[in-house]
């Protein structure tokens, strides 16, 4: 007899439900959030369980680390692909995690990719840097922002960053607001060079991220980005379907010739639609044939669309320079 397990995840419990090849409820139990409890109820199943499916949220990691360590077949369920009868009245974490099971039973579950543990730990570093990055960019903006207002004063933000820079405000509260906010900033900064370092001494001899920088635009940054989202490149069929993941590719609903709406824009990667926004820009500055293929884009539509086409562009590449590990060609990629 095959069993198949599902389980729906929350963030401070789960619910485990096991059903056979029949579709007969064998068990269902609803469990704190430790590894040890679900071990020690699954094991008396163990032998027969051909596979244990978890939702993905936002917590998945512990589970699914625990249950692959103890040997166990783990599949991490697509929520945003996973599509119920629309009729149902009534549903449930109790429905949820048999219909789970029932799905991985018929061989039709959606599934997401189950990123390496060993290195998935550099790469949410990398978004915590970028999470850095953004409150640095909105002190910043508030130090300005607040010379503006009170003083009538445009400072750029060169300026601002010099340590030595002399406040302009005589003491009082929107003196101790711009120091602090300036504090802060540099604050950041220095924690933001520090996960650079770390991540780069992690990566460094990283193949793909090697071969990566060989394109014009990608820095160090970026290179890290666009390696450790992607991870393993072989899951992707095509350059095609890389640039979708990547959110490089239309997003449109038409019918009858007309434009009827847009469908899943936000299906895919946000880090990676990031990194080659950003590539392209850098291309269109420094790479000529780049520049060349964004001005007769930008003629024929508008500069917005021709950024989205070099960033289409370089996803493509990026797709084979990781795939082929093979450097940057640009005369294949702008013939």
């Amino acid at each position: 007899m095959t069993l198949y397990c599902g389980i729906d995840l929350h963030a401070n419990n789960h619910y485990v439900a096991i059903i056979d090849d029949e579709d007969h409820r064998l068990l269902e139990r609803r469990l704190s959030n430790s590894i040890d409890q679900t071990l020690m109820v699954l094991q008396d199943y163990r032998a027969a369980i051909a596979g244990i499916v978890v939702e993905s949220t936002f917590n998945w990691y512990w589970l699914v680390d625990g249950l692959q360590e103890a040997g166990y077949e783990v599949h991490l369920a697509n929520p945003t692909a996973i599509k119920q009868y629309d009729g149902l009245k009534y549903s449930d974490d109790r429905h949820d995690a048999f219909y789970l099971a029932h799905l991985l039973r018929l061989g039709i579950l959606p599934t997401g990719y189950i990123y390496p543990k060993d290195q998935r730990g550099v790469r949410d570093l990398l978004r915590r840097r970028m999470t850095l990055v953004q409150i640095g960019a909105r002190l910043m903006i508030a130090a300005q922002s607040q010379l503006w207002r009170c003083l009538g004063l445009q400072v750029s933000s060169n300026q601002l960053r010099r340590v030595d820079y002399e406040n302009p405000f005589p003491p009082g509260p929107e003196r101790l607001a711009l120091t602090h906010y300036l504090r802060l900033y540099h604050q950041t900064q220095g924690t933001i060079l520090l996960l650079t370092r770390q991540a780069l001494s992690l990566m460094k001899d990283h193949v793909p991220y090697q071969l990566l920088r060989t394109m014009p635009g990608i820095g160090e940054v970026l290179g890290l980005t666009i390696a450790l989202e992607t991870g393993d490149i072989q899951r992707f069929k095509s350059p095609g379907n890389y640039a979708s993941y990547c959110r490089c590719v239309q997003s449109r609903r038409m019918s009858n010739g007309k434009c009827k709406g847009q469908a899943n824009r936000k299906s895919g990667n946000k880090y990676l639609s990031w990194a080659f926004h950003e590539v392209a820009h850098y291309a269109v500055r420094f790479e000529p044939r780049a520049k060349r293929f964004y001005e007769r884009k930008r003629t024929r539509t508008n500069g917005i669309v021709g950024i989205r086409a070099v960033a289409h562009k370089c996803a493509r590449a990026a797709y084979m320079i990781m795939r082929h590990e093979t450097p940057f060609d640009a005369g294949k990629l702008f013939a």
